[in-house]
């Protein structure tokens, strides 16, 4: 079995979704990590509040520097992730395709390097 993260690349912009909408949102989003529970490829999921509350710490020579918010200029951000565990890439691009069609945005799938074979 093999670990992948699959990370949905969240719009900046956009109208907000009612109230309505966000509790039926997050419903689907329950249903589907209830799947993937069920399905035996969940390890770990979770949201992150909004770029705003971001931190970037960066070493340069013998200071560390602190500045807020997000680091990279994008037109969407890191809203969260899921680490699955799947036999092969075939599952995990099964998996990204259902979080894709439910929150509407493109997921990065990468596979985590197995350090006792590299």
């Amino acid at each position: 079995m093999t670990y992948y993260m699959l990370r949905p690349g969240q719009p900046v912009q956009g109208p907000p979704m009612s109230d309505d909408e966000m509790k039926e949102h997050l419903r689907a989003i329950q249903q589907l990590e209830a799947e993937m529970k069920s399905g035996g490829a969940w390890v770990f999921g979770g949201r992150l509040h909004d770029p705003a509350t971001a931190t970037v710490v960066r070493a340069e020579k013998n200071d560390v520097l602190t500045t807020d918010g997000p680091f990279a200029e994008t037109k969407d951000h890191l809203g969260g992730f899921y680490l699955i565990r799947t036999s092969d890439l075939d599952g995990a691009l099964a998996w990204a395709g259902k979080v894709s069609a439910l929150i509407r945005a493109s997921i990065e799938v990468r596979p985590f390097v197995d350090e006792m074979t590299s």
